[in-house]
């Protein structure tokens, strides 16, 4: 009885330890790997090929798009020569100035994030990111007469509280790069990132609002048509793009903040730039270029002014 027991204990204890070997060699090699993971991502950022492959593909994407935007103006301006500014016409306008920005910065990248004065770099950075602001939130405008119109509310203050807001934006986003300008202030920079994660809210709210809004209203219309169903399509598809990259410039921005690994503004961070950029103003922007394609009609009354 001594013996079998013995020879059970022996056995528990061998048993014990070769699973805790086991478990050794399994954290070693996770251990092992994830630093393997972390010298190739330092390979990555400190490379100069993987850092003008990165901004170099971002300067392209920039361009193509703003192209495609400049090419709809032109298709738009030759299909409808009689009417003026639009709020389709100045949509694509804006798009095609801020992608073009876009892709100057970052086809001069190594110029812009080795600028000696830091200040200047964050006007070339976060300015086309204003602009981006004021190109989608003057969708959000549009939809937000259509909305008011639908339900016989007033209109008159819509367009005011556009200027308003973007006007309040641009005034505390230069006052921010004056100051830091004068003084670079660690605390006014981090103060500057969290105004831009505001602004960001701001717009993901106007289209979480107004977007949910009119794509309610379209579904509960009693007439059932092809122009319905064509116009409750593009406004849930271009409210749930925008929603999506405003949440997630908000979120990076929020960490970049705070979280140095993080920071945007610096030319070592190549892979995790391309992909910031690419999902919060590329990627959005060319879908909603798609989507917003169709031509307004060669006769339209005089009451045309949508982006349709």
């Amino acid at each position: 009885m001594r013996e079998l027991a013995s020879s059970f204990a022996s056995a528990v204890s061998t048993a014990g330890a070769s699973s805790f070997a086991t478990a050794a060699a399994k954290a070693g090699a996770a251990a092992s790997s994830s630093a393997a993971l972390r010298g190739w991502w330092d390979d990555v950022n400190d490379s100069p090929q993987w850092q003008d492959a990165a901004f170099f593909s971002l300067a392209a994407a920039y361009a193509l798009v703003s192209a495609v935007a400049l090419i709809q103006l032109v298709r738009i301006q030759r299909r409808v020569p009689e009417f003026g500014w639009t709020t389709q016409k100045v949509f694509h306008l804006m798009n095609f100035l801020v992608n073009g920005v876009r892709a100057l910065v970052f086809g001069f990248h190594v110029h812009v994030f080795l600028l000696r004065t830091k200040v200047y770099k964050l006007v070339l950075l976060d300015l086309p990111g204003l602009l981006f602001f004021s190109t989608y939130t003057l969708l959000v405008l549009f939809w937000a007469e259509i909305y008011h119109q639908a339900r016989s509310l007033p209109t008159d203050k819509l367009r005011p509280a556009y200027i308003v807001i973007n006007t309040i934006v641009y005034v505390v986003q230069v006052c921010i790069w004056i100051y830091l300008g004068i003084n670079d202030n660690a605390v006014v920079e981090l103060a500057s990132k969290i105004f831009i994660v505001a602004v960001s809210f701001v717009a993901l709210l106007g289209f979480s609002v107004y977007g949910g809004r009119l794509f309610f209203l379209l579904r509960r219309f009693p007439i059932e048509s092809k122009g319905r169903q064509k116009k409750l399509y593009e406004v849930g598809t271009v409210t749930a793009i925008c929603v999506t990259c405003f949440l997630i410039r908000c979120v990076v921005v929020a960490l970049s903040a705070f979280d140095p690994d993080v920071s945007l503004e610096v030319l070592d961070h190549p892979i995790l730039d391309f992909f910031y950029y690419m999902l919060t103003e590329i990627l959005p922007s060319a879908l909603v270029l798609f989507v917003l394609r169709k031509l307004p009609p060669k006769r339209v009354s005089a009451q045309y002014h949508a982006i349709n």
